[in-house]
This record gives C-alpha cells, sequence and structure tokens, in this order.
C-alpha cells in the first residue's frame, strides 16, 4: 500500500517548533518528498506556491498573526490544505473556508496525514 503522501511536497505553517517538527516528521513517514517549515508569514512572501507545493498545513494563527488572508490565497491558487491549530471555535473559518478541514490541537498524527490525504484526493473523507 503506498504511503499517503507518496511525493508530495508539502508546506507547514507553524510557529511552535517542537510541533513543526513532528508535522514535518509525520509527513516524511508518509512518504512526503519535500517539506518546507515557515515559522511566519514572511518567509513565503513572494513564492510561486502551485509550483513549490503540492499541499499546505496551516496554523490558524503564527506569532499573533492570522494565517486566513494566506489560506485564501492558497485556496486561489489550487494549493490543497488543512488548517491545524488550537483555536477551534472561530466562526470565520467555518464561514469563510466551510470545505477546508480543521483538525484540532492536539490531534493525532494519523488524523492530521489522513486530512492532509482528505483535501489531496488521497483519501475519503469518512
Amino acid at each position: 500500500m503506498p504511503a499517503l503522501l507518496d511525493g508530495l511536497r508539502i508546506l507547514v505553517l507553524e510557529d511552535e517548533f517542537l510541533i513543526a517538527m513532528d508535522v514535518e516528521q509525520l509527513c516524511r513517514e508518509h512518504g512526503a518528498a519535500d517539506v518546507t517549515v515557515a515559522r511566519e508569514l514572511g518567509e513565503i512572501d513572494g513564492l510561486a506556491l502551485p509550483s513549490r507545493f503540492d499541499a499546505a498545513v496551516v496554523d490558524l494563527m503564527l506569532d499573533g498573526v492570522s494565517t486566513l488572508d494566506f489560506a485564501a490565497r492558497l485556496r486561489s491558487e489550487g494549493v490543497p490544505f488543512v488548517f491545524a491549530s488550537g483555536y477551534s471555535d472561530s466562526d470565520e473559518v467555518k464561514d469563510s473556508f466551510p470545505d477546508i478541514l480543521l483538525v484540532t490541537k492536539p490531534y493525532s498524527g494519523g488524523d492530521l496525514i489522513e486530512a492532509v490525504a482528505i483535501a489531496c484526493g488521497r483519501a475519503s473523507a469518512g
């Protein structure tokens, strides 16, 4: 059985160092070809997202800054993504991104990987 993220290039937006390292390791263990961790939005400003990344894991807040505008950019550029955040009850997220999965912290690695695979069309929502 192939790994769920086999060959994918994943962007991880996460400002908590240990969580970012854990997500990076999880993605690699599930077949990701490349994982880029960004701890603030400035690190990825100006990048051509679709040519660099196949999917993204997005924390809703990076060092107190909302990532919703960046998530809208991902959506408009056709890059599948999931939210992974401790903020689980945001009406703004539910209203603006009703079709995007939100994996709440603390989450299991399996739940996160499955959500990314579903976003990329590699697994079906149960």
